[in-house]
C-alpha cells in the first residue's frame, strides 16, 4: 500500500514486529529495551507461535576464533559470494555468542563440544573445510530438541508486557509506504476478520520466516512439487510478498535446508500435515540392511547410508540437496520390515504403519507403485548383486550396510523430501535494513531470521538460530531509533494519538476448590503446561486436569491424553515417558510435581 494522502490509523506504535518466532521475539525485546513501544503480531494461534525456533534442536552456532570462523563460513558459502560486512557481522556475533547468552538471556551458556563430544559430526558438519574446528554449538542448558531456547526468548517478551503488545491469529497483510520518501510508515493487519492500519513511527521488522507452507512459492523458487515441512505450519511466505510489494530485492530464493531420514526425507504425509523429523537411530535402521530408495523412474539415485548434511549430499565435490522426486519409495524385505516395526518411533508412526504396500513379487510391487516393472526388477537385482559382492559400484554405499533381500514378500512405503526451512527473502545489509533492487535501504524497514537468511550455499547447523539472535538484536535496536527523516503525508492524516491494542498475553486465572492445586511447567515442547491436581485427604492423587497446553498434535497430544490417567492410577507423577514425546512427558510431569509440591 503506497500512500500520500489521509490515513486513519487504528493504533500507533514506535515499532511493529511481524512474526513471533526467535527473530521476532529478539527484535521486539531489543526494541523495547531501547525505549520503543512495540506491537508484535503473528499469524499462528496462541501456543503455536515460535516459528521454526520452537521446533529446532535449540543449537546456536558459535565459535572461539574470528579469523578461523570467517574462513569456515567463506568455505561454506563458496562458490557463492556474500557482502563482506555481512559475513563479518555474522561471524563476530557467533564468536561472541556465549557472552550474548549470558548477558541477554540470563543463563550460563553450555558448549555442546564439552557435554556431547560424540556429536562431532553435528558441530563440525563440514570437517574437510578450513576453520571448522573453531565452530561449536551453544545451548541455554544441557539439552536438545526441548524448546528451551524458544521458551527463554518468549519469556523475555512476557517480562516486557508493559512495552510489548502481542497479537495472535493476526496476520500482517501489507506494508504502508510513503509515496515520496519510500519509507515504511505502518502495516495493515487482519484482526478478527477486520483490516486495521497500524502506524509504525520508527520502524517495521519483518520476521515472518520463510515459505515452507506456500506451494506456489515452492514450485516457483525451489522447483519441487511437494516438500513436507518438519517445522512450523505457519510460514507461508507473507514476508516475501510484502517485501516485494515495496520494492525489495530478493536473495537466496533457491536455498532450503532439510533434515531427516536418508538425504533429509520423511514418511509421506497428507498435504497440510507436518512431516515427522526422524534422525539418528531411526536413520540407521532405515538405511542399513535390505532396503533401498527409488526415485520416480524406479531406480536408486543416491547412497542411502551416507549421512546427509542438513539435506545436502555429496555431488561431485559440492554438497547439494538432491533433485526432488515426486514419489520416491523405500523398498524393503520381510527382515527389514520387522526391524522397522520394532523401532520405538517408526513402528508406532501412522504414516509408516498405515501406508505399507505389500507384494509377492517385484513386478507386482512395481504395478502397485506405478513404476516400470523391468526397471524396478533391474534395480532390485543390481542391489542384491552389490550386497552379495559387498561392492555398490553405483553409489559406493558402505559394504557393511548392504544386505541382500530374502525370498518372500517385498514392501514399499512412500517417502518425500522434508523441509526444515527456506532461506530466501528480502536482501538485508549488516544493519538489518531491507534493500531495494538498487542496493539502497528501504527507509524504516528491517528484517531478521530465516526471511532472507544469510546462508547462500552449504548450511552448518546452528546458523539459523544464531542469525535470529544476531540480526534480531540489530533489527530491534535500529528500528527503535527515532527517525528524523521527513515522511510526506497529508496534513489531514488522522493518527489516533497513543492508541494501543489490547495484548493477547495476559495473566491466567485458574480456579481451585478443596484439595485442588495448580501446577505449571515450561519444560515441554510447546507453550506453558498448566494442570489442576485434585487429591484426597490422605494426599493421594484423584484427578489431573490439563488446563493449558500447546504440545504437538501427534505424540505430544498422545502424552497429554494418556499420562494423567496413568498418574492417578499409579498415584505418582513419575511415570514412564510416552515414546516419541519425551519433552511433553517431562513438561507434564514437572507441572504435576509443581502442583503436588504446594500441598502443605
Amino acid at each position: 500500500m503506497i500512500v500520500n494522502s489521509k490515513i486513519d490509523y487504528d493504533a500507533s506504535y514506535d515499532v511493529v514486529v511481524l512474526g513471533f518466532g526467535g527473530a521476532g521475539a529478539t527484535a521486539a525485546r531489543f526494541a523495547a529495551d531501547n525505549g520503543a513501544k512495540v506491537l508484535m503480531v503473528d499469524s499462528a494461534p496462541e501456543g503455536h507461535e515460535g516459528g521454526n525456533t520452537r521446533y529446532s534442536a535449540q543449537l546456536i552456532g558459535s565459535g572461539d576464533d574470528f579469523a578461523e570462523m570467517k574462513k569456515y563460513y567463506q568455505k561454506l558459502t563458496a562458490p557463492m559470494t556474500l557482502d563482506e560486512e555481512m559475513v563479518d557481522t555474522f561471524v563476530n556475533g557467533m564468536v561472541n555468542m556465549r557472552d550474548y547468552v549470558q548477558k541477554y538471556l540470563g543463563v550460563k551458556p553450555c558448549s555442546l563440544r564439552e557435554y556431547l563430544p560424540q556429536m562431532q559430526s553435528g558441530y563440525w558438519e563440514y570437517p574437510e573445510y578450513d576453520g571448522v574446528k573453531s565452530y561449536d554449538f551453544t545451548t541455554v542448558h544441557k539439552g536438545l530438541f526441548d524448546a528451551a531456547l524458544w521458551q527463554n526468548l518468549k519469556q523475555q517478551v512476557v517480562d516486557r508486557q508493559d512495552k510489548i503488545a502481542v497479537l495472535y491469529n493476526t496476520p500482517a497483510k501489507e506494508l504502508i509506504q510513503d509515496v515520496t520518501s519510500k519509507a515504511i510508515v505502518g502495516v495493515v493487519i487482519e484482526r478478527d476478520h477486520e483490516l486495521l492500519k497500524i502506524e509504525a513511527r520508527n520502524g517495521v521488522v519483518l520476521a515472518t520466516g520463510g515459505f515452507e507452507n506456500n506451494q506456489q512459492m515452492i514450485e516457483d523458487y525451489l522447483g519441487a512439487k511437494k516438500l513436507a515441512p518438519v517445522g512450523t505450519m505457519y510460514n507461508k511466505g507473507a514476508g516475501v510478498k510484502m517485501a516485494q510489494e515495496v520494492g525489495a530485492d530478493m536473495w537466496h530464493m533457491h536455498n532450503f535446508e532439510s533434515v531427516g531420514l536418508f538425504h533429509g526425507m520423511a514418511f509421506a504425509v497428507e498435504d497440510g500435515k507436518r512431516g515427522r523429523l526422524l534422525v539418528g537411530p531411526q536413520n540407521v535402521v532405515a538405511s542399513n540392511g535390505s532396503s533401498f530408495v527409488i526415485g520416480d523412474d524406479g531406480t536408486r539415485y543416491f547412497n542411502e547410508a551416507e549421512e546427509n548434511r542438513h539435506g545436502h549430499i555429496k555431488n561431485h565435490g559440492q554438497w547439494k540437496v538432491p533433485m526432488n522426486q515426486e514419489h520416491p519409495y523405500l523398498i524393503f524385505d520381510e527382515v527389514k520390515k520387522k526391524e522397522l516395526d520394532s523401532d520405538e518411533l517408526i513402528g508406532q508412526y501412522a504414516p509408516y504403519t498405515e501406508n505399507i504396500i505389500k507384494a509377492d513379487s517385484v513386478e507386482e510391487l512395481a504395478g502397485k507403485i506405478k513404476v516400470d516393472p523391468a526397471v524396478l526388477r533391474e534395480t532390485f537385482d543390481t542391489f542384491n548383486q552389490a550386497a552379495a559382492a559387498k561392492n555398490d559400484a553405483e553409489f559406493h554405499r558402505d559394504p557393511t550396510t548392504l544386505r541382500a533381500f530374502v525370498a518372500g514378500p517385498i514392501y514399499a512405503v512412500k517417502m518425500e523430501q522434508g523441509m526444515l526451512n527456506t532461506q530466501g527473502g528480502p536482501r538485508r545489509n549488516a544493519q538489518a535494513e531491507v534493500l531495494d533492487v538498487k542496493g539502497q535501504a528501504i527507509p524504516h524497514l528491517y528484517s531478521a531470521g530465516e526471511l532472507g537468511g544469510i546462508c547462500a550455499n552449504q548450511y552448518q547447523g546452528g546458523g539459523n538460530l544464531a542469525e535470529c539472535l544476531i540480526f534480531g538484536k540489530i533489527a530491534g535496536e535500529n528500528a527503535a531509533k527515532v527517525k528524523n527523516d521527513q515522511v510526506t503525508v497529508d496534513a489531514e492524516t488522522a493518527v489516533k494519538p497513543q492508541v494501543s491494542l489490547a495484548s493477547d498475553i495476559k495473566k491466567d486465572n485458574f480456579a481451585t476448590g478443596k484439595n485442588q492445586y495448580i501446577g505449571k511447567s515450561n519444560t515441554g515442547m510447546g507453550d506453558e503446561i498448566v494442570v489442576r491436581v485434585t487429591v484426597d485427604d490422605q494426599k493421594n492423587l484423584q484427578n489431573v486436569e490439563v488446563l493449558k497446553q500447546a504440545e504437538s498434535d501427534d505424540y505430544g497430544l498422545k502424552a497429554i491424553k494418556e499420562l494423567p490417567d496413568e498418574m492417578v492410577a499409579k498415584n505418582t507423577y513419575d511415570v514412564d515417558a510416552v515414546s516419541g514425546a519425551s519433552s511433553t512427558t517431562r513438561g507434564l510431569k514437572d507441572a504435576v510435581k509443581d502442583a503436588l509440591d504446594k500441598i502443605k
